[in-house]
């Protein structure tokens, strides 16, 4: 499901003044009032001993979404309701995720998401605003994305919705690659997301990513370890076979889930579709076949982009989503080298003025990608 993050329009002057009044309210919270059920799951690299984070209190929580009313409802999932509210000491439109005390996700989810968000800052990432712990209350507070999930312009489309065209699909999918290539290459020790699925990629008024929802994340292998062994988590349909088999967790786990989303992004179709008929069903097993003949490239472009993207364009990125969601980990890409094509198909804008199926879009070939061996 797809609720969502980015602050509301406001102009510069209310931003200063919002700013001035959230650091006046912040608070630092220790890192030892936040550990989970194993000290080794959140480590901090940093010297400090304390995490910024801002806390509320459920009371300025139920203010901001007029007591959690119906029609403050962005969405809801395993985890509990999203309700878009306005923080009344800053006037800041911000999006409120509510755990269910019965649901999914437990109190480990929202430490781990708590630490996690306050640590890891990007453009690509969704940022986290603060969070409320009163009493037996777990909430989470977002900035608002106006545009939903990637989730809500990609599946089950209303008549009067307008569909992506090509070029927002692109620079949506190099955006969410510059989002894991952070958490994987930049974050030190690496975060293995272990969630990712349209319904987590969050868009702001311009269409560009966030990655939200760190609860499932964990901290990867370092130094000469390949793998880090936990519970089989995530959502049926991206979960690499690898780690769905053995629950050895690398890397290239995430860049195999990211491969499904980006082949959801080409082609229109869900992770898993059960309305589909037979052989169907599994979007990677569906694709696998037509991967082999690049005559049938055409068959997997959105039917909904009605023609209108460049051929080459739609080749290269087939071609880089077939290296995504490889069967054997250590011939997928590392997720650097993804950023780099797709950053390169993102940048070659398409006119869909042109004749259906061709375009002007001209280009000499996408970077080579490499494989670790």
């Amino acid at each position: 499901m797809g609720w969502c993050p980015c602050s509301g329009n406001l102009d510069k002057a209310e931003k200063k003044k919002n700013k001035k009044l959230t650091r006046r309210h912040s608070k630092k919270i220790p890192s030892d009032k936040l550990k989970v059920n194993s000290e080794s799951d959140i480590k901090k690299d940093s010297g400090s001993n304390h995490i910024a984070a801002y806390t509320f209190t459920f009371r300025e929580l139920a203010a901001a979404t007029k007591n959690f009313r119906s029609d403050c409802l962005l969405g809801e999932g395993g985890f509990g309701r999203v309700y878009k509210g306005r923080l009344e000491s800053t006037n800041q439109v911000v999006a409120i995720k509510q755990l269910d005390r019965n649901g999914l996700q437990g109190n480990r989810e929202f430490l781990v998401e708590v630490l996690m968000l306050s640590l890891l800052h990007h453009p690509n990432l969704v940022n986290l605003i603060g969070y409320c712990a009163d009493g037996d209350q777990r909430l989470l507070v977002y900035e608002y994305m106006p545009l939903g999930s990637l989730e809500d312009h990609l599946h089950d489309l209303p008549p009067d919705k307008n569909r992506l065209d090509w070029n927002t699909r692109m620079k949506i999918a190099a955006g969410a690659a510059k989002g894991l290539e952070y958490l994987h290459d930049k974050a030190n020790p690496p975060v293995i997301y272990r969630d990712l699925k349209c319904s987590n990629i969050l868009l702001d008024e311009d269409y560009e990513p966030k990655l939200s929802d760190f609860g499932l994340a964990k901290l990867g292998p370092v130094g000469d370890k390949t793998h880090v062994s936990t519970r089989v988590m995530g959502t049926y349909g991206y979960c690499a076979p690898e780690y769905a088999m053995t629950g050895q967790l690398t890397l290239k786990s995430d860049v195999y889930s990211f491969g499904v989303v980006l082949l959801e992004i080409i082609t229109g179709r869900k992770a898993i579709d059960n309305s589909k008929s037979a052989g169907e069903h599994n979007l990677v097993a569906w694709a696998r076949p037509l991967f082999k003949d690049r005559r049938k490239f055409s068959q997997m472009a959105d039917p909904t982009l009605q023609g209108q993207y460049p051929v080459r364009g739609l080749y290269q990125a087939l071609a880089v989503a077939a290296m995504c969601v490889h069967e054997q980990p250590n011939m997928r890409p590392v997720i650097a080298d993804v950023v780099t094509a797709l950053s390169y198909l993102a940048s070659q804008k398409y006119d869909p003025n042109s004749r259906p199926g061709q375009g002007s879009w001209s280009a000499s070939s996408t970077p080579r990608a490499r494989r670790e061996q």
